[in-house]
């Protein structure tokens, strides 16, 4: 890319998953999710009272309200003169009004940033995918759409986990820190999913630099996972949470801190299967937990979005990252993160 294609970006736009705000908007809201994958409707009502119980409302969409008014405020302090626009795949507001909007207000080249921070189908490739089709029912004059690189290795993104996780240990009682376990969390996804990316390599590398910064030995931390879906035959990444604090007790473990790592911002998942499961099992089996915040609006984090964005635009020429593998790319390959989802078997008539 050349340093006149970097002065050419005139918007920002926060691509988000998008989540219910009230209890009327959970099912409309989950079979946007799930159209098209082979998870049965049993499993979709059964998540939904996970939303019922919090009144249908998902955390995700004030959360990323609060993060677009954070990075404004970081970018008018840089003297970066970029509005910010917001799109989700799943719910309001959607990425075809955005696009739509952009296009009317004269928007011809954005930046996206993603609000997930490692490679895979789901949280990259189908992002861009609902990009180009919400570009493509929009039309001609639809503005081109280039994403930011993946940041799980940022320094800023690493140091707000850091600053999450410390807090965390903070919250437990002290007699419970010196020797409490980390239990990092990501997403689970199907192993047929995760064999064509990086996402575990990538959370891996996350959570060994932010264990390090906290001076955390491998003996006590683990990258685990939840919210596990699909069809209950096929293989998806664990162990899972649960299973992980029933062995933690077996070993004698006393006290725990759950780091969502794998999430930006507290999506459901975050509280029902952290908050509520996790919790209730950790109380069952008298370990002491404290569950870390997800970045959200951290400084730190909105200033390495804000880095991100400067790199593009020509402010920065330096890209940052820590550990083994450098920077990701900015411009994904063709192949990348490819995945196919497996179809639903026919109902039987």
């Amino acid at each position: 890319m050349s340093d006149s294609d970097k002065q050419k970006y005139d918007a920002i736009l926060v691509v988000s998953f998008g989540g219910p705000e009230k209890r009327d908007d959970v099912i409309p809201f989950l079979e946007n999710v799930l159209r098209g994958k082979p998870v049965p409707r049993e499993r979709m009502l059964e998540v939904a009272e996970h939303y019922y119980h919090f009144d249908g409302v998902s955390p995700i969409n004030a959360q990323v309200r609060e993060f677009i008014e954070a990075l404004k405020r970081d970018l008018a302090e840089a003297q970066i003169d970029l509005p910010i626009y917001w799109g989700n795949r799943n719910w309001h507001p959607l990425l075809p009004d955005t696009i739509q909007q952009m296009k009317q207000d004269g928007v011809r080249r954005a930046l996206a940033f993603m609000t997930s921070a490692y490679s895979s189908y789901s949280g990259c490739r189908q992002y861009r995918e609902n990009l180009l089709k919400a570009s493509e029912q929009v039309g001609e004059g639809a503005p081109k759409i280039d994403k930011l690189r993946m940041f799980y290795n940022h320094p800023g993104f690493i140091s707000a986990n850091v600053d999450r996780i410390r807090a965390a240990f903070d919250r437990l009682p002290p007699d419970a820190r010196q020797h409490a376990q980390i239990a990092f969390t990501a997403h689970s996804i199907p192993i047929s999913m995760s064999n064509n990316c990086n996402y575990v390599r990538q959370l891996e590398e996350c959570c060994r630099l932010v264990a390090e910064a906290l001076s955390i030995p491998a003996e006590r931390w683990k990258l685990v996972y939840q919210s596990r879906s699909g069809r209950p035959g096929d293989p998806w990444l664990e162990p899972d949470i649960g299973d992980h604090i029933r062995i933690l007790h077996a070993k004698g473990v006393t006290s725990l801190v759950i780091a969502p790592v794998g999430f930006i911002s507290d999506h459901m998942e975050v509280m029902f299967d952290l908050d509520e499961e996790a919790k209730q099992i950790c109380d069952e089996l008298q370990i002491t937990m404290s569950r870390a915040l997800t970045v959200g609006s951290h400084p730190e984090f909105v200033a390495c979005i804000r880095e991100l964005i400067e790199e593009r635009i020509g402010r920065r020429t330096e890209r940052r990252a820590i550990g083994q593998y450098g920077p990701s790319h900015d411009v994904c390959p063709a192949d990348c993160c490819l995945y196919t989802i497996p179809q639903r078997p026919p109902a039987k008539p």
